[in-house]
């Protein structure tokens, strides 16, 4: 079956439509006219993969990574950076235009560097192999390096390669690539090579080094990096993330802040000398752990953390000028969405990591709010994630 790719869906393939039915593409981009085969075929669409291109989109680029092909991290390996950018910017005003019915909100994105831009990565191993997973399966691609990772992380990567029997291990660094953290897992007898070059080293479980956390920075701040602890990934474009938060709530000017989800206390930090107290909230005992150390070495002394899920004791507050929000890609539950409702704060900032769950979840807030900017970041190149940060401010 030939047919010409007319779009890009919220994933990254591409549209066509074939016997009346949608077709979801992967491989494909705007412009190519390709033949695929069928993947998965159900009564209103089709799932394919490009079987052969017969004319490539003017969009369409040669990939820097030897994996591309196999590796199922990246979708725009092969696709022009600029048109990326602005379809991650297009796709969230579809979004927002067409679940809320709202224009002119969503501002110009923000990116940068396109590639050596992580500054952490999880590899699996099997048989000998280690690497990341094919697209959509457990099969394992061996890769000796990944070209969205900092030199510093892939440095790691090609001494690894002489090991055998890992199972999993997670590299870290810091932004300024002065330090890294390797968390492995699997048989090792050996691994005096490895422990003379990482400042953390955890093998099963055990600690090895001396130090259980590595130290990085964003603008003024440090922050403490544990091997369990979420962190932004993105080098570059972190600071200009937090520094679009901190505009914001110097603007804002709160009394006291609710910053929900708060992994190692980056936001609640970065913004404590504008607000009078702040409350963080989070789940993962790591992640607290973590930021109340990173409370003390900022010398901030206005902040609280609780180690809980936000669901649960989200109820417990009224009384708040402000809330930040930092969720995961499945977004807010029912719950916590209520009580921001009931809460009624005079704003609210989302930090979002998918813009679907964002426009779902906005629906439910724009009862008590409008929407007063929203600022795409391409925190994820060469990948279909899309980060933003949303603000709020409630209706008078």
């Amino acid at each position: 079956m030939k047919c010409e790719i007319e779009k890009l869906d919220n994933f990254g393939r591409g549209i066509t439509y074939y016997n009346n039915k949608i077709c979801f593409i992967d491989g494909a981009f705007p412009g190519d006219i390709v033949s695929f085969d069928v993947i998965c075929e159900k009564n209103k669409y089709i799932e394919g993969k490009v079987n052969k291109i017969y004319s490539y989109s003017d969009g369409r680029v040669e990939s820097k990574c030897p994996f591309s092909c196999e590796c199922g991290g990246c979708v725009f390996q092969e696709y022009n950076y600029s048109l990326e950018n602005k379809y991650k910017e297009e796709k969230l005003k579809s979004l927002v235009k067409r679940q809320l019915g709202i224009d002119n909100v969503v501002s110009d994105i923000i990116y940068d560097n396109d590639l050596n831009y992580r500054n952490k990565i999880v590899l699996h191993g099997s048989n000998g192999l280690l690497g990341l997973y094919k697209a959509n399966s457990n099969d394992i691609v061996k890769i000796d390096k990944c070209i969205l990772c900092n030199e510093k992380i892939n440095n790691i990567i090609s001494i690894l390669n002489n090991y055998s029997n890992i199972d999993e291990v997670m590299i870290r660094t810091n932004n300024d690539l002065s330090s890294v953290l390797v968390s492995i897992k699997g048989n090792l007898s050996k691994y005096d090579e490895l422990a003379s070059i990482c400042d953390v080293l955890i093998v099963n479980g055990k600690l090895i080094s001396k130090d259980s956390s590595i130290i990085t920075s964003i603008g003024n701040n440090m922050f403490y990096l544990s091997a369990d602890s979420f962190f932004q990934i993105n080098l570059s474009l972190t600071t200009k993330l937090f520094d679009t938060v901190l505009g914001y709530v110097k603007d804002i000017n709160p009394e006291i802040m609710l910053d929900l989800y708060c992994g190692t206390g980056t936001f609640g930090i970065y913004v404590s000398h504008y607000v009078s107290k702040v409350i963080g909230i989070d789940y993962n005992r790591s992640n607290i752990d973590d930021a109340l150390k990173n409370a003390k070495l900022n010398n901030v002394d206005n902040i609280k953390f609780i180690c809980d899920k936000v669901e649960n004791v989200i109820d417990n507050y009224d009384d708040i000028d402000l809330v930040i929000i930092d969720p995961p890609r499945s977004g807010l539950d029912k719950k916590t969405l209520d009580n921001l409702v009931r809460i009624n704060s005079k704003n609210i900032i989302y930090v979002s990591c998918d813009p679907v769950t964002l426009v779902r979840d906005l629906k439910i807030l724009l009862k008590k709010y409008n929407i007063l900017k929203i600022t795409p970041f391409n925190m994820f190149p060469r990948t279909y994630h899309c980060e933003s940060v949303c603000v709020l401010e409630r209706k008078e």
